[in-house]
């Protein structure tokens, strides 16, 4: 048996297939992050909640989601002034991801903004609610 045989397997997650031509956009993003994305990755970068790792701008099939965390399946969207006028693509767009098992948290902008502990404390309520079953 060879050292990597014995040592205990890595936990794998399922990775939800994305255009390749998404990563650069992706990266765009993460460069020009709005105020509350900033905000609340500040909350939530380096497994600040309960040691799960999030990402920011993760493409996923043909989209990209603000941020996602592998181990919980779990996207996390900011909502700003532009969303309201998308509701249709939103809707499609989070069904076409859901399909994957993935859930979604939504938040609007200004209550990242004015309100950042009420969001933190839905995203803990969900982590604790999910982490269980994981």
């Amino acid at each position: 048996m060879n050292a990597l045989a014995e040592l205990e397997p890595m936990k794998r997650y399922s990775i939800i297939p994305y255009r390749q031509d998404l990563k650069l956009k992706a990266r765009e993003l993460r460069n020009n992050s709005t105020l509350s994305e900033v905000l609340l990755w500040l909350e939530i970068k380096d497994r600040k909640l309960f040691g799960y790792q999030f990402h920011r701008q993760v493409p996923m099939l043909n989209y990209i989601v603000d941020f996602y965390c592998h181990e919980l399946k779990l996207a996390i969207e900011v909502d700003g002034n532009s969303h309201e006028y998308k509701v249709g693509y939103d809707s499609v767009r989070q069904n076409e991801i859901e399909a994957y098992g993935v859930t979604f948290l939504r938040f609007d902008d200004l209550d990242i903004k004015k309100n950042i502990r009420y969001v933190l404390d839905e995203i803990t309520h969900f982590i604790q609610e999910n982490s269980a079953t994981q």
